[in-house]
């Protein structure tokens, strides 16, 4: 009974959640960025690769927490870092799997000895891997907010060849659309956004508003229209539901956001199950 009033316990919740300004805007602008650009990492099958990005993010904040310097820049730096050797190194699907292999192990082991070599607060070491949404601070959320802008303002702009040439990237090229260039902007943008919500549901996490939402909605539509809306409203529901629930809790937000998250997948994978069975029976014809 102890471990679920630690868990759900919302005695004072009146009162906290006045305080959990900053959170609740922090959950909001990630959940919009996320659901936004998830769309394109399920489209280009690029789900591993966001999970290594992640690892350089977090090597590049412990590295700055170890120095004293801005954790923020630190994970943008290792965020774009991975991001640009993934995108320049892996243009096809396998050699982007390779190079994300070998980049993840180095990351965590580089931000596990620098974080053994901290000798500060124990939370800072723990939030950079599983996050920190509640300690977040005016400087941080403007960051947040100027970094996801410039990440979603970019994917408005290159939404339609990036679109086209991650559904078919032969048949953009044909088309004179510069699937290359596509590539790396997409990278670094995802670079960006990773290294923000790294800062929020921390390295280990990062799966579930990049890339949760957006398989959730692809499981029950394939709209080009209806899917960003889709992942994006799952994306919310999982970060803003998440912090509600923490608020009245003395456990991280992560696993509210995770759990969310998954529930709103498995929820869409029931929806799809009688489609996906009805097409996979149907005859074929000649």
């Amino acid at each position: 009974m102890d471990v679920w009033s630690e868990i759900f316990n919302f005695s004072d919740y009146a009162e906290l959640l006045p305080l959990l300004k900053n959170s609740i805007i922090a959950c909001v602008v990630l959940g919009i960025m996320g659901g936004m650009i998830g769309v394109f990492v399920m489209m280009r099958d690029m789900a591993f690769a966001v999970h290594g990005v992640s690892e350089l993010s977090f090597a590049g904040a412990a590295v700055s927490l170890l120095l004293g310097t801005s954790v923020v820049t630190g994970s943008l730096i290792g965020s774009l870092v991975a991001a640009l050797l993934i995108g320049v190194l892996g243009s096809r699907a396998r050699d982007r799997n390779s190079v994300t292999a070998v980049l993840m192990p180095f990351g965590l082991g580089l931000g596990i000895l620098c974080l053994g070599l901290y000798h500060g607060r124990a939370a800072n070491k723990f939030g950079l891997l599983t996050g920190q949404i509640v300690a977040i601070d005016d400087p941080q959320i403007k960051s947040l907010i100027i970094i996801s802008s410039v990440v979603a303002i970019g994917l408005v702009v290159v939404w339609r060849p990036l679109l086209f040439a991650s559904a078919d990237a032969d048949v953009a090229a044909a088309r004179g659309v510069p699937v290359g260039l596509m590539s790396i902007v997409f990278m670094i943008l995802l670079g960006l956004a990773v290294a923000v919500s790294v800062q929020i549901v921390g390295a280990l996490l990062v799966l579930s508003l990049l890339v949760t939402p957006a398989a959730a909605a692809l499981r029950v539509s394939a709209s080009p229209l209806v899917v960003p809306l889709l992942s994006t409203a799952f994306a919310l529901t999982a970060s803003v539901g998440g912090i509600l629930l923490a608020a009245g809790s003395s456990v991280p937000i992560s696993p509210y956001i995770t759990s969310i998250s998954f529930a709103i997948y498995l929820v869409c994978r029931m929806i799809a199950a009688p489609r996906q069975r009805r097409r996979t029976s149907a005859p074929v014809t000649a």
